[in-house]
């Protein structure tokens, strides 16, 4: 299983001539945040993006723009929330929906690799390396699986409403096919969940 590309569009806020400060703060910590996610350092974007939040938690840009950071440090749960909230205050951003696909998808491809496991709240955590070389045959938990099947029904969803609201769609084969790989990675799965026989 390959991880699914990202649409690495990070968006930029316009400031307008009759904003306030904190727009203008925002912006800055918006654009530095861009400097950081081009130069591949993740963390310090995503700290900048969550101060530009707490300024301001209504701009959908940077929601979306924590949302990459998130997605491209493999920190899904949190990227998955933030395109959510994007997805919540511009409900007609296109590539929203097509990255929090993304994200699911990548985080369900982790838990099947066993690069990531859950805990007993269900939290992702990383599982060491060492541990996961000495293991011949990575054994899923019900947990896990269960987790895998929701992932990539709401990825195959997302990607779904991505196809419905995009124009000038390019990809849009790209993404059917991608939907029935998605789906025939579900029925994989609840066949390790549901051995038959």
């Amino acid at each position: 299983m390959k991880k699914a590309l990202l649409l690495v569009s990070v968006l930029f806020i316009s400031v307008v001539s009759t904003a306030c400060i904190n727009k203008f703060a925002v912006q800055e910590l918006n654009n530095k945040a861009k400097v950081y996610i081009e130069q591949g350092d993740y963390q310090n974007a995503i700290e900048r993006l969550k101060s530009s939040v707490d300024l301001d938690d209504t701009v959908f840009e940077t929601h979306y723009n924590l949302a990459v950071a998130y997605t491209q440090a493999e920190d899904y749960i949190n990227a998955i929330n933030s395109f959510k909230k994007a997805i919540e205050l511009n409900p007609d951003f296109a590539d929203a929906y097509y990255s929090l696909a993304v994200a699911e998808e990548d985080f369900s491809v982790d838990l099947a690799k066993g690069i990531l496991n859950l805990d007993e709240s269900g939290s992702p955590v990383k599982v060491d390396e060492e541990d996961l070389a000495k293991q011949e045959k990575i054994t899923l938990s019900p947990q896990v699986q269960a987790k895998i099947d929701e992932l990539l029904t709401d990825a195959v969803n997302n990607y779904t409403i991505y196809l419905e609201k995009a124009s000038n769609l390019q990809d849009g084969d790209e993404v059917k096919e991608k939907i029935e790989q998605l789906n025939e990675e579900k029925v994989n799965n609840m066949q390790n969940v549901n051995p038959v026989g």
